[in-house]
Parts: C-alpha cells; structure tokens; sequence
C-alpha cells in the first residue's frame, strides 16, 4: 500500500490496542504501543530511500529483503528494544506482539497489490502479488480516516476500528470475488489463456490485465465482466546476438527483467549506433502510453552509452534520463 495508507493503519492499530487489557489500564504503555504500531506499519519501506540512489538498485531491492520473512520477525525485535529505552517499565511481551502485528500487517497488505512483495524469502525470491487491491485503495484510506476522526470525537477506538477492521476484511472479500469474476470473463473471450496479470485501479471494479497466450500478448481492460482488448503483441522470445548480449550487461536492464515478468522488446539501429527497449506491459495509461521501460544505448563498436529503466511518461524526459545515467 501507499505511506498514508500505511499511516492511518498504524493509528488505527495503536487504537485497536486498547482492547488488550495491559494497554488500556496504563497510559505509558498505550503510547509506547501507540508509536510501535506506526513505527511498524512504516518499517518494511525504509527502502523506499533506495530509489534515491538509483531506480535500477529500487527496483531490486524494493519491497524485497525488508519484506521478508526474517525482516518480519527482526524489525518488531528491534522496535520493542529502542521503545523499551524510552518506555521504562512498560510490558516488553505486549509492546512485541502489537509491534509484530503492525509489520505482519503491512507486509500482508502489500501481498494484495499488483506489484506485491517478496515475502516468502529466503525461502523463495518470487513475487507474491494477488493484484486485488491497488496501491492507493480510496475505500481503504477513507474507512480508516473515518475510524480516526471518530476516535477524535471521543467514540472508543477499539471498538470502532474491530468493527472498521470487519468492514474491510469484507471489502477484500468482495474484491477478491469481483476478481475471480474478470478471470472467468478472460477465459471466455480470449482462448488457451497461459497466464494473466491483473491489476486493479483506483475505480472499483475497473481492472487492468494483460493475458499470455503461446504466441500472443493481450493488453486489456474490464469494467466488471466486460472485456476490451486494447493492445496485442506477437510474443516473441528474446533474440540471442550480439547487440542484445551486450545490453543484457546493463544493470539497469537486468533490474527491470528481475522485477517485470510479462514484456515486449524492440532493438532499434540509429545513426549513434543502437537502441535496446523493454516495455512492460502491466503499465498502459488511458492514452495508450506503456509507463514503464528499460532503454539501453549502445555504440556501434556495442559499448553502453546510457541507459534507463523505471516510469517515464515523456520521450523527451526519458532520452534525457538516458544521457545522464553515469555508466
């Protein structure tokens, strides 16, 4: 999910809490739980700063070893430590459980999104991305902004977010339901489906899907069961020459092969010498435009120019991000 879903979820966590007896009767260990689950709801994206760096060490790298099954163990370990410093004489086992809640919880709601999370590592490096619910859920945000300002005006908060809470598990239900009615639809009007890719958008019960076939990529998009095919591309495995085995050395093309598991690829000879383009085809905006790429420059004599991958929206833009990328 976004930061300010993750936000709200964490104040809405922290007044959960006072339904546990040990946190309600004492004032310093509700806020030592208080601050654990926004701290734990936040964690997982410390690597968020990674893209500071560059996109092709995020791509990595995000939602990635932060996610994992030893990071959701670790972090409530190391969040109960430092808040025990500031909280003498609170109850460690509790501040660890409610801390624990909040960095399982956010991992478990990432798994939802179609970008997912690799949470089964170290046991598998997979992606696990339901893509049922966006990243930025309005219905989610709101139903959790309505529990705070409620809270605010006094209504007590651990009733009122076990009962927002229900809501909400009763929403992903239905999502997922409406989800599994768009996959029956696919199957119906594009024959000898492989693979689907299916992610929601910010409109309920509006989908983006791309389908795999033995020899086709099918770009659409369904309002509910409704189906319109959009884009086809001629699946074509990747070729094997020269020019692509020398792109294929680019650190910000392997990012972007390590994370997109559905593309289209396209080598372009220029009076510079050529161009290598990756086009994921997850990413179609209303206009027609595929958002996320991975371009390689390469000299005539194969040597790497430039090179970019990540969401770029303007060919101008990106030729520039191109030229600039150091090598």
């Amino acid at each position: 999910m976004d930061t300010g879903t993750h936000v709200v979820m964490g104040l809405a966590l922290g007044g959960l809490a006072t339904l546990d007896p040990v946190v309600a009767q004492d004032s310093v260990q509700f806020h030592s739980v208080l601050i654990a689950t926004i701290i734990g709801s936040q964690a997982p994206d410390i690597d968020t700063f990674l893209k500071f760096r560059n996109n092709a060490v995020y791509i990595r790298n995000h939602r990635g070893i932060t996610h994992s099954v030893p990071a959701v163990i670790l972090w409530p370990i190391m969040i109960t430590a430092v808040l025990s410093l500031f909280f003498p004489g609170t109850n460690t086992l509790h501040l660890w459980l409610w801390s624990f809640l909040a960095v399982f919880l956010h991992v478990f709601v990432d798994i939802f999104n179609a970008y997912g999370t690799q949470a089964l590592r170290p046991f598998s490096n997979k992606w696990v991305a339901l893509g049922i619910i966006n990243t930025f859920d309005p219905i989610i945000f709101v139903i959790h902004v309505i529990g705070i300002v409620a809270w605010a005006f006094g209504a007590q908060p651990g009733y009122t977010f076990l009962i927002m809470y229900i809501i909400i598990i009763v929403y992903y239900i239905a999502r997922w339901i409406s989800q599994l009615a768009v996959k029956r639809a696919v199957r119906k009007k594009i024959p000898n489906v492989q693979k689907m890719f299916i992610t929601p958008t910010l409109r309920y019960n509006y989908w983006k899907i791309v389908v795999i076939t033995e020899d086709t990529y099918y770009v659409a998009k369904a309002h509910a069961s409704n189906i319109m095919i959009m884009d086809t591309f001629k699946r074509i495995p990747i070729i094997q020459n020269d020019i692509m085995t020398a792109a294929q050395q680019d650190g910000n093309l392997a990012a972007f092969l390590s994370f997109s598991p559905v593309y289209c690829w396209k080598i372009r000879e220029h009076n510079n010498g050529y161009e290598v383009r990756f086009t994921d085809l997850r990413y179609r905006g209303t206009d027609g435009h595929y958002s996320f790429v991975a371009v390689v420059e390469l000299s005539p004599e194969l040597d790497i120019n430039g090179s970019f991958t990540g969401w770029i929206y303007n060919n101008d833009k990106l030729k520039k991000k191109v030229n600039i990328v150091p090598r």
